[in-house]
């Protein structure tokens, strides 16, 4: 605590416009003042957070940097991750389902899959961060079991099972929705990448065709079983009762 000195002579204090007087502000030798600096003003900000878009490009941008720190480390290692595949029908290869997607057999394969990483996660993204990753996560499951299931007798790994699935995704979610602009982005991407679709046929030598198909089945169950609340909600209205919020 901190007081003016009482000398015990009156002091000359000039009267305000009121009458009282008015007292100088005391400052105390020694005593550190509390100042509110610009940083604190900021600080007090409420936070804003990123734009969607921004948000979206982020978190597949690290993703896609994640895949190449990978296929670097494996290339150092003389290609041993590469182990960690789907390898069907085998206990082992069961663990192949959460890794096979990070994998590539070679800088060749993974530089094939970016761009349609970068731009159909992206559009995935864009509709939620939470949607959006739980989409890939259903795709991912469900294609990699698919692959498990129905593959060949040899390693099967890449991250084309994520892109057919967000490909299918993107294509059929407005047809669940019923939103017009969801619709017409997914003509956009069928004229764009609608060639891909070919890649679920068998016939390719070195092609895991079944990850390709089950990660397309798994872009349509995972676009149906999101679109749930705006399914419910067009059922409502034609019922007469209001939609839950």
């Amino acid at each position: 605590m901190c007081s003016p000195r009482h000398s015990g002579v009156r002091s000359g204090l000039p009267r305000g416009p009121d009458g009282l007087r008015r007292r100088s502000p005391v400052v105390c030798p020694g005593r550190l003042e509390s100042v509110t600096t610009g940083s604190d003003l900021h600080r007090n900000q409420p936070h804003v957070s990123r734009p969607m878009w921004q948000r979206a490009a982020m978190t597949v941008g690290g993703f896609v940097v994640v895949l190449y720190a990978l296929e670097a480390i494996d290339t150092i290692a003389g290609n041993r991750l590469d182990a960690w595949g789907i390898r069907p029908l085998t206990l082992d290869g069961l663990w192949g389902v959460a890794f096979a997607p990070m994998l590539h057999g070679g800088w060749g394969h993974l530089v094939a899959n970016t761009i349609p990483l970068l731009v159909l996660g992206f559009l995935v993204l864009m509709s939620g961060i939470g949607r959006g990753l739980a989409a890939t996560g259903l795709i991912w499951l469900i294609g990699g079991l698919g692959t498990w299931l129905t593959g060949g007798p040899y390693l099967h790994l890449g991250a084309s099972v994520l892109i057919f699935g967000w490909l299918t995704y993107l294509l059929v979610r407005g047809i669940f929705t019923r939103s017009v602009g969801q619709i017409l982005l997914g003509v956009v991407v069928l004229f764009v990448y609608g060639g891909l679709l070919w890649g679920v046929l068998p016939g390719q030598n070195g092609i895991s065709w079944q990850g390709h198909l089950f990660g397309a089945i798994g872009g349509i169950v995972a676009a149906w079983a999101l679109s749930a609340n705006a399914r419910r909600g067009r059922r409502a209205t034609a019922g007469g009762v209001p939609p839950l919020p």
